[in-house]
C-alpha cells in the first residue's frame, strides 16, 4: 500500500518553522571560544531532523543543504572546530536559507538558487579549513593515537548496560539517515561497542550504493536514560527495526586494549556507512516500533480553524442558554423555580466551558519575543551600536488573534528604540552611561488585560525638535503651548518624522502612526513616558482576547448596542448632565472641568425610533478611545453581558463606528461599538 506523504506536508512546515526558531535563538547564545555543548547539540537536532523530513518527503534541494549544515555543526559538537564570531553569522545566515528554502517549497516558490549554492560552499569551505589550526587537530590526532595505542587502565564506567540492534531496511539511506552519525550520538552518551553484520551484502556488481545492507549490535553503557538512546533513532523510526534492552547495571571496567570487538567498533565509526568487517554473529529477529513505546504525548496540534469553529459553538450555546433564561423568567410555581434553577448551573458550566476553549486560544508572547534577539542583533551592528535586550514576563499569555497582530507594532517600537533611543558609544561615555546600551521587552497581566513594555536606556525623546517639526508643519500654532506629555504624543501622528533623511531603518514617518493605528483596531491603548537623558518607556495596553466582550448592553431607538466595559468612562442622566450647543461645533457637555463632544448615536447609525422623548432625557454614557472622550447619548441601560464577537466584514463589510455584531438571548442582533473608530470620527469631522 501507498502512502500518500503529502497529508503530512503541513505539520512538517509547522514544525520546521518552529524548530528553526529554537535553532536561531540557540545561535544568538552561543558564546564565541567556550560554547555551551548542549546549545550546539539542540542546533545540530533540529538540522538533523529537517535534513530527515526533507529527504522523507522528497525535498532534496533543503535536505542537501541542512546535510552540509549537519557535517558543520557535527564538527563543532565533536569540538574539532571552535565557535568564532565569523562562524555564528555564517550559521545564522544558513537559517535565514533554510527559513527561505522551506517557505519556497510550501508555496511552490522559486528559491534563488545561486545564494543557496554559495553558501553550501561557505559551509564546505568552513569545514575544510579546519586543520589550520593546530589547536583543531589535537582531537583527531589523539582519536587517532588511540586506535592503535594500547590505552592504559581506566576507571570503571558506571550507569546501565544496554544491548541495541539496529536493523535499518533498504531504503534508509535514501530517506536522508546516516547509521555513523547515529553511533556518534550514541558515543556521546557512554562507552560504546559496535559489531557489523554484513551477511546480506550483495555481490559487488549487484551492490546498489544508496541501499543499506547491514545491520548493527551495539552495547552501550550509560547513565542516560532508555528514552534518550530511542530519540537517538527518531527519524529512522518506520524505516528500520529496533531493539533497545538493558541486560545489566553494574559498573563494568573499561578494557585496556583493543579488543576484535572494539575493532569492529573503530571500523563502524570511523568509516563511511556501508563499510564493515564481518563477523559471525547469527541476525536476530527484532519487533519494529519500540521507538514508539514508553512516551506518552503531553499534546497534540490543533489547527486555529478548529478552535474558532469550537468558540462558535459554545457561543450558540451562551445564546440558546439566555434564551432559556428568559423564557424561564416566566414561568410561576415549583416547576418554574427548578427550572430557573439548572438554568444557573446551566450558566455556571457554559462560562467555565467558555473560559476552558479560550484558555486553548491563549499562547504566551514569547512567540512574539522570538523574533527579537535576532533583530537587534543584526540592527546594532549595523548602526555600530553595543545594544542588550533583555525579555520578561514570556510567559505572560493572551489571544493567538491579539498575539498575531502585535507583532508589527513592537518591531516598530524596538527599531525605533534601537535607532532614536539608544546613543552612540562615543556619546553614552560621555554622559556618564554604560557604552553598553539596553532595550527591556516586559509584558504582565494587569486585570483583565495585558500590558507590554518596551523601553530603553537611551537619550529619552528630544522634545524641542519634535515640538520644532510640528510647527514647521503645522501641526501645531506657532504660539500654542503644550505640555510634555502632548509633545511626546505628536509622535503618533501621520507622517510625523524628525528625521531630515527617510532611511530603510527609519524616518518616513510611518512607523509610530502604524503602531497607534493597530493597537487602536485591537482595542488597546498605548502611552509613552520619556526622560531625558534617561531613556523613554512605550506601555501598550490590550485585551486578553478579541473572541469576547464584556459589554454593557445599551438601547437607542428600537435598537440595542453593545458597548464594551473597558471603554467606559461613567454614566450621567441627560437633565443633570450640563450639555449645550456650541456653534460650528455641535452639543458638548461639561465633563470634571474639560467640554467633551456628545454623540447621539440615533443620528449616527439612523436607529428606528418607535416613540418619542425629549431631546433632555435619556442617558449620556461617558467613554474613552483613541486617547479622546465623548458623550454617547442613549435611551436606557439593559445590563451587562459577556458576548461574543462576529465578524461583519466576512459576509457583510466594514461598517465606520462598528466593531462587530452579537446574538441576544432573544434572538435578535446586537452591534458592537467601536468606540476609537467613534471617537476618532468625531475628531475627523471637528478639525475639518
Amino acid at each position: 500500500m501507498t502512502i500518500d506523504l503529502t497529508q503530512f506536508h503541513d505539520a512538517f512546515y509547522e514544525e520546521s518553522f518552529e524548530a528553526i526558531g529554537q535553532m536561531e535563538e540557540a545561535l544568538l547564545r552561543l558564546d564565541a571560544g567556550t560554547p555551551d555543548l548542549e546549545l550546539i547539540n539542540t542546533i545540530f537536532r533540529v538540522a538533523h531532523s529537517i535534513k530527515g523530513g526533507s529527504a522523507t518527503f522528497g525535498f532534496g534541494e533543503i535536505a542537501s543543504f541542512t546535510h552540509t549544515l549537519e557535517t558543520l555543526l557535527d564538527e563543532l559538537r565533536g569540538q574539532r572546530m571552535k565557535v568564532t564570531s565569523a562562524l555564528s553569522d555564517l550559521l545564522l545566515r544558513s537559517v535565514d536559507v533554510m527559513r527561505e528554502m522551506l517557505r519556497a517549497q510550501q508555496g511552490r516558490l522559486a528559491v534563488d538558487a545561486q545564494r543557496v549554492a554559495d553558501l553550501q560552499f561557505d559551509l564546505e569551505l568552513a569545514v575544510a579549513q579546519k586543520g589550520n589550526s593546530a589547536a583543531v587537530t589535537a582531537v583527531p590526532a589523539a582519536a587517532a593515537a588511540a586506535a592503535t595505542t594500547p590505552a592504559p587502565a581506566a576507571e570503571a564506567v558506571r550507569g546501565t548496560l544496554y544491548r541495541i540492534i539496529f536493523r535499518p531496511f533498504l531504503h534508509l539511506l535514501a530517506r536522508g539517515n546516516d547509521p555513523l552519525r547515529m553511533f556518534r550520538e550514541l558515543r556521546d552518551l557512554g562507552d560504546l561497542q559496535v559489531t557489523a553484520d554484513v551477511s546480506a551484502l550483495p555481490a559487488f556488481d549487484e551492490l546498489d550504493p544508496e541501499n543499506c545492507y547491514l545491520s548493527w549490535t551495539l552495547q552501550l553503557r550509560t547513565e542516560a536514560t532508555r528514552q534518550a538512546i530511542v530519540e537517538v533513532f527518531d527519524w529512522a523510526e518506520g524505516d528500520c527495526t529496533l531493539e533497545v534492552s538493558a541486560l545489566e547495571t553494574e559498573p563494568a571496567a573499561v578494557p585496556t586494549g583493543p579488543s576484535a570487538d572494539t575493532a569492529g567498533a573503530a571500523a563502524a565509526i570511523e568509516r563511511p556507512a556501508g563499510i564493515a568487517h564481518a563477523e559471525e554473529a547469527e541476525p536476530r529477529a527484532v519487533k519494529a516500533g519500540d521507538a514508539a513505546k514508553g512516551s506518552d504525548a503531553s499534546s497534540i496540534r490543533v489547527s486555529i480553524e478548529k478552535i474558532d469553529d469550537l468558540m462558535n459553538r459554545v457561543g450558540e450555546l451562551v445564546i440558546t442558554q439566555s434564551m432559556l433564561g428568559q423564557f424561564g423568567a416566566l414561568l410561576d410555581g415549583a416547576a418554574g423555580e427548578r427550572l430557573r434553577s439548572g438554568l444557573s448551573q446551566l450558566e455556571r458550566n457554559v462560562r467555565e466551558l467558555q473560559e476552558s476553549v479560550m484558555r486553548v486560544r491563549m499562547v504566551p508572547i514569547s512567540f512574539v519575543f522570538s523574533r527579537f534577539p535576532r533583530m537587534v542583533r543584526d540592527l546594532s551592528q549595523r548602526l555600530g551600536k553595543q545594544v542588550e535586550l533583555k525579555m520578561t514576563g514570556g510567559e505572560t499569555e493572551l489571544d493567538k488573534t491579539v498575539l498575531e497582530k502585535i507583532g508589527d507594532p513592537l518591531v516598530h517600537l524596538v527599531r525605533n528604540s534601537i535607532d532614536h533611543g539608544i546613543e552612540s558609544q562615543q556619546q553614552r561615555q560621555a554622559s556618564g552611561k554604560d557604552a553598553r546600551g539596553t532595550v527591556h521587552l516586559h509584558a504582565y497581566h494587569r486585570g483583565s488585560s495585558i500590558t507590554v513594555e518596551v523601553s530603553d536606556d537611551g537619550g529619552g525623546l528630544k522634545r524641542e525638535r519634535i515640538l520644532a517639526k510640528a510647527r514647521e508643519r503645522r501641526l501645531v500654532g506657532s504660539d500654542e503651548q503644550l505640555s510634555d506629555e502632548a509633545v511626546d504624543n505628536l509622535i503618533f501622528l501621520a507622517g510625523f518624522s524628525t528625521h531630515d533623511q527617510a532611511t530603510d531603518i527609519s524616518g518616513r514617518g510611518v512607523g509610530m502612526d502604524v503602531v497607534k493605528r493597530n493597537v487602536d483596531e485591537l482595542g488597546g491603548s498605548i502611552e509613552v513616558r520619556s526622560e531625558t537623558g534617561k531613556g523613554s518607556r512605550f506601555i501598550i495596553t490590550l485585551p486578553l482576547t478579541l473572541a469576547i466582550v464584556d459589554g454593557q448592553t445599551v438601547a437607542v431607538g428600537d435598537e440595542s448596542y453593545i458597548v464594551p466595559l473597558t471603554a467606559i468612562v461613567e454614566s450621567l442622566q441627560m437633565r443633570t448632565a450640563s450639555v449645550n450647543h456650541v456653534v460650528g461645533h455641535g452639543e458638548v457637555l461639561s465633563f470634571r472641568g474639560e467640554y467633551l463632544p456628545v454623540v447621539r448615536l440615533e443620528k449616527v447609525f439612523e436607529a428606528r425610533c418607535g416613540r418619542e422623548r425629549e431631546p433632555s432625557n435619556g442617558l449620556i454614557m461617558v467613554v474613552e478611545g483613541d486617547g479622546r472622550r465623548v458623550g454617547l447619548c442613549v435611551d436606557e441601560l439593559l445590563g451587562q453581558q459577556q458576548v461574543v464577537v462576529k465578524t461583519l466584514e466576512a459576509n457583510y463589510g466594514h461598517v465606520d463606528g462598528i466593531a462587530g455584531a452579537t446574538i441576544l438571548g432573544d434572538g435578535s442582533v446586537a452591534l458592537i461599538l467601536d468606540i476609537a473608530g467613534l471617537t476618532r470620527s468625531v475628531s475627523e469631522s471637528l478639525a475639518a
